[in-house]
């Protein structure tokens, strides 16, 4: 298979349960696959990295933003393809970049694309409600964007024009319930430090309507009932993921008041 015109930038900490799966399913075709690795992992991952030709640098974590901006910027082509460690290139998404690459003389006018997210939890991809299409940006044109946006939620700032890409990108975060529910800890408390330094208080309302619209919106309004049980979890998780964000804010809120 022809070499694409991308490296493939992933950050990774001791992944090596799935690793694999990601960089097989770019291997073929990515002319590059750099992986900056957190320092102290050993449980298998580098050696899985090195096996699919990718190059490797070891660094302390510094937050999810800092650290994919470290591994884009280690990038040697011309255009980039973020992807982590709990993802798969799907073989529409691919059969779709070859195309790309094959007009214009395989460089693209435009500054990056945005493809669907597709994510399997507890043994069904998810097709509805807040999960599908979570559209993301993940291939740009270096030098036109970068990693920006507030932990845990890096978000690809680009200056320029954005293609919508119809292949899914597949998404194996939350393929348990337990899984699911231990990072709603951290991520909450990474919101509780984003609330506190915009200085933005939370209010009685933001506990009882929040997480009711959110639940409302996913179960409903984006028909998350017609992804089963699984759908009607989620919605559930969604809405209570909402409270504790909120409640944690008015815990933080009123140690702060506190003598």
């Amino acid at each position: 298979m022809k070499k694409l015109p991308i490296s493939v930038s992933m950050i990774s900490g001791a992944e090596a349960q799935r690793i694999g799966r990601a960089l097989q399913s770019v291997a073929g075709w990515a002319s590059e696959i750099v992986v900056v690795l957190n320092a102290g992992v050993s449980d298998g991952t580098e050696e899985i990295a090195r096996k699919y030709g990718a190059r490797i640098f070891c660094e302390p974590w510094k937050g999810y933003v800092a650290q994919k901006a470290s591994a884009a910027q280690k990038a040697t082509q011309e255009w980039i393809l973020g992807l982590d460690a709990d993802e798969v290139v799907s073989p529409e998404l691919l059969e779709e970049l070859e195309r790309l690459f094959a007009v214009q003389n395989g460089l693209p006018s435009f500054a990056a694309c945005s493809v669907p997210r597709l994510t399997m939890f507890c043994g069904r991809w998810i097709r509805h409600g807040d999960w599908y299409p979570d559209r993301t940006t993940r291939l740009w044109r270096k030098n036109l964007a970068e990693w920006g946006g507030v932990d845990p939620h890096a978000k690809l700032l680009v200056r320029g024009e954005i293609r919508r890409m119809d292949g899914n990108l597949l998404h194996y975060n939350a393929e348990s319930i337990d899984r699911q529910i231990a990072k709603i800890s951290g991520f909450s408390s990474d919101f509780v430090r984003h609330i506190q330094a915009s200085g933005r208080k939370a209010v009685w309302w933001d506990l009882v309507l929040r997480p009711a619209w959110r639940f409302a919106r996913c179960y409903f309004l984006r028909l998350g009932f017609l992804d089963g049980w699984q759908g009607y979890y989620i919605a559930w998780m969604t809405a209570f993921q909402t409270a504790t964000r909120y409640a944690k804010v008015r815990e933080a809120q009123a140690d702060s008041s506190k003598p």
